[in-house]
């Protein structure tokens, strides 16, 4: 099976079990007027536009590159979990609004024992999700996936902090509801920003690692004949990155033999460096 037809499989997978756990958050939520509750069952509906986001960007970066976009559409991904980010933080402020408001007026709810049963559902399977999809986003280095896993990874803490204010009702201890839907919102804002920044850095053709590019210099200056490197520059295309730089050789070769040393050096880097997509070579005549 390919990247972009696991990446789909994930991005359905996290639309379906998100779409379950909005929909008992949010009737559990209202019943009980519970404000974790109800922060949680919005963070559950921005999981389901992620996933959907996800789906779509991840079809778009899977076309093939054509005449109007010769290196492909793998930049859909950032594009897309830019976009992703923004909607997200937008509807944590929202949240952190309210819940902000609920701790000053120190709003009471009704205790169920659904609380805690829908806590430990999506406990469960949110952590069933991240565990997949979080293995799946190392496996294929996609950062729309990196976003959702990381939003099943932290649904899991918000929910545990959502089910120790419940318990804490228990006590008639309300004012916690608030301070955890607080908290719940600061955290998704935070994880959001981290995404936007990541998207950003490739949109605006962030170089890549210094070590990735030690890594490049290393093979080029295993060719001895080569005499120096100018010009260097990486661009990301999706998920990997385009190189382009000048090699210097001894200007008595002829220019196909010059060619050759670049064209073996070009095959070198694209096979032993997985983040690298294509390398172009320019070739000078060294001159002491």
């Amino acid at each position: 099976m390919d990247r972009f037809k696991k990446v789909k499989i994930a991005s359905i997978m996290g639309i379906i079990g998100n779409l379950f756990l909005f929909i008992i958050k949010s009737i559990i939520g209202l019943l009980t007027n519970s404000s974790a509750m109800l922060a949680d069952a919005f963070n559950s509906g921005g999981d389901i536009v992620s996933s959907i986001i996800t789906f779509i960007g991840n079809k778009i970066a899977s076309k093939q590159a054509d005449d109007d976009h010769n290196l492909g559409h793998g930049k859909a991904e950032y594009v897309y979990s830019l976009i992703m980010s923004i909607i997200m933080i937008f509807l944590s402020l929202s949240v952190l609004k309210n819940s902000v408001i609920s701790i000053f007026e120190n709003e009471k709810y009704i205790f169920s024992i659904w609380l805690i049963i829908v806590c430990i559902v999506t406990i469960i399977v949110k952590f069933s999700l991240y565990i997949y999809t979080n293995k799946l986003s190392k496996e294929q280095k996609n950062l729309l996936l990196k976003a959702n896993s990381r939003d099943h990874i932290n649904d899991c803490l918000v929910t545990s902090l959502s089910l120790v204010s419940i318990l804490f009702t228990r006590i008639n201890i309300y004012f916690l509801d608030g301070v955890i839907g607080t908290l719940i919102s600061i955290w998704i804002i935070i994880s959001y920003v981290k995404i936007f920044k990541e998207s950003y850095d490739v949109l605006m053709d962030k170089s890549f690692s210094d070590s990735t590019k030690d890594e490049v210099y290393k093979i080029i200056f295993e060719h001895k004949e080569i005499k120096g490197v100018q010009h260097f520059i990486s661009t990301p295309i999706g998920y990997k990155y385009k190189i382009t730089f000048t090699i210097f050789v001894d200007g008595n070769l002829s220019t196909l033999e010059s060619h050759e040393i670049a064209d073996r050096l070009e095959n070198e880097i694209n096979n032993r460096i997985d983040d690298i997509y294509l390398t172009i070579i320019h070739v000078n005549p060294y001159e002491e």
